[in-house]
């Protein structure tokens, strides 16, 4: 089986998000299932250079862009057994190395030169794939395009498409000036509703409503973002869409997130050595200068400081959490109100909290494996991994049972010592903080019992290896 999967980033070579973790392990994952896969992406001036070194001249043509006729090359790498393509033009991807990759005032026209390149190369490189799969917005006009300027060519007409959304908030909503400036399809698209979003174009509704498939990455998601409250606005386009969607959980990389070999940790472990995993909470505890004491649980947040991520429910709960009997760490940027909420509890309780806003990746490894406790509230989660990495160094979640959150962590249960974290219904402050109270109250008072359940979480399968084989499951039935 041949699979050409399309992404707008792709880790170590660029990454914003989520998206970037997914377009690495997964194809490293299906790669090890016996599938031809292979990635395409933008080749952005951002790229690291021990790289971009690396990389190999394979293809050179032009691609139009409506009226404009713009150079392509067309790069290789390969890195872990996959092949990785770069889509190269300076004009497009050559950004101030500052600003991210994204937010440009022509994102249209980059990701349709794109999406055109990544078709026009499929013959240049001779390599047909018989699934490509396209993730979130920027990709979202390839299945259109492939129906209508390439179906008929008898290289293409085998080739089925699988959207997959990572998170149906970022839709990519342009002018409808784009029309024939940039897009160059028949207006019958946007006149039949088909593309059109409120007299503008939407390209994540171009990508579900000609994809052959469309994926999401968890199964509550896929069944939340049929409601109005998820869905953003495109619920009903969903539900009429419902019978081509499917959940498919997001997974972690077990070779990157690993306990025994983590290069990051002060001291490495393993399910059968717990002892030396409170090592890294006393070194952590140190380096952050709190208060040493290996008795105090330890509460770790790692995420990007938005609402989306429930840093409301914290910030109202706040001065009730730095009274319980814990220690708060707390890694991640966002929006100023909770950058400088955390700040002021850090000056205010030093010995209890240590707020770093800050991206650091080594430190995020440091407290997922020195913590007690991962705190992740969120809004909505399509499938969020914070959790799944906690869980994988022994590190019990508190989460809300949304999207993939409620997928992946199985709630403590007193009466059977079943569960591997804990969790909570409602979008509620108090509800929240009641969980926290009770994971911190089974800490201090039944070490036995929570070292259960510690050893539940580590025994989870979150690996990408059974999410691959969901995936290939999809590209069969196309």
């Amino acid at each position: 089986m041949k699979v050409l999967y399309v992404t707008a980033e792709c880790w170590p070579f660029a990454k914003t998000g989520g998206l970037g973790d997914v377009a690495y392990a997964l194809p490293k994952a299906l790669k090890k299932e016996g599938v031809d896969v292979r990635v395409m992406m933008p080749k952005y001036s951002t790229i690291p250079t021990y790289l971009k070194d690396r990389l190999k001249k394979v293809g050179e043509f032009s691609v139009d862009v409506s009226w404009r006729s713009q150079y392509c090359g067309v790069e290789q790498l390969e890195l872990d057994g996959v092949t990785f393509y770069f889509i190269d033009n300076e004009y497009y991807f050559k950004r101030d190395v500052e600003q991210s990759i994204y937010g440009h005032g022509d994102d249209a026209e980059r990701f349709v030169f794109f999406t055109n390149a990544v078709l026009k190369s499929i013959d240049k490189l001779g390599f047909y794939p018989d699934v490509i799969n396209i993730n979130d917005w920027h990709t979202g006009m390839l299945p259109l395009y492939l129906k209508e300027k390439y179906a008929h060519l008898p290289k293409y007409s085998h080739i089925k498409t699988i959207y997959t959304i990572h998170n149906l908030q970022y839709q990519g909503i342009f002018s409808s000036d784009i029309l024939g400036d940039i897009l160059d399809i028949d207006f019958r698209n946007f006149n039949n509703g088909d593309i059109e979003y409120h007299g503008q174009i939407n390209f994540m509704k171009a990508g579900i409503n000609f994809a052959d498939k469309v994926s999401t990455v968890s199964p509550s998601y896929a069944g939340e973002i049929k409601t109005a409250f998820y869905g953003n606005t495109l619920d009903g386009l969903i539900r009429a869409n419902e019978y081509k969607l499917v959940g498919i959980l997001n997974g972690i990389d077990y070779d990157i997130n690993n306990p025994q070999t983590d290069q990051n940790l002060f001291v490495n472990y393993d399910i059968n050595s717990l002892d030396k995993k409170v090592q890294n909470k006393i070194e952590l505890q140190k380096l952050l200068k709190l208060e040493v004491n290996p008795n105090i649980p330890m509460v770790g947040i790692v995420s990007r400081l938005v609402s989306q991520k429930g840093l409301d429910l914290i910030s109202f709960m706040m001065p009730e959490i730095v009274n319980e009997n814990l220690q708060l760490v707390v890694l991640g940027t966002g929006e100023n109100q909770y950058q400088s909420m955390f700040h002021y509890y850090d000056s205010h309780y030093p010995s209890k909290v240590s707020a770093n806003i800050t991206f650091d990746s080594a430190l995020a490894q440091q407290i997922y494996a020195a913590s007690d406790i991962f705190l992740m509230p969120s809004l909505f989660e399509p499938c969020g991994i914070g959790q799944m990495i906690a869980m994988r160094y022994g590190t019990l979640p508190i989460v809300r049972e949304t999207g993939g959150l409620k997928d992946t962590v199985n709630p403590y249960n007193q009466y059977t010592h079943e569960g591997n974290g804990f969790s909570f219904s409602n979008y509620n402050a108090h509800e929240m903080f009641f969980t926290l109270q009770k994971a911190v109250r089974l800490y201090h008072e039944d070490r036995n019992t929570w070292n259960i359940l510690v050893r539940n979480a580590m025994n989870t399968d979150d690996s990408w290896s059974k999410s691959a084989k969901e995936y290939i499951k999809v590209y069969k039935s196309l």
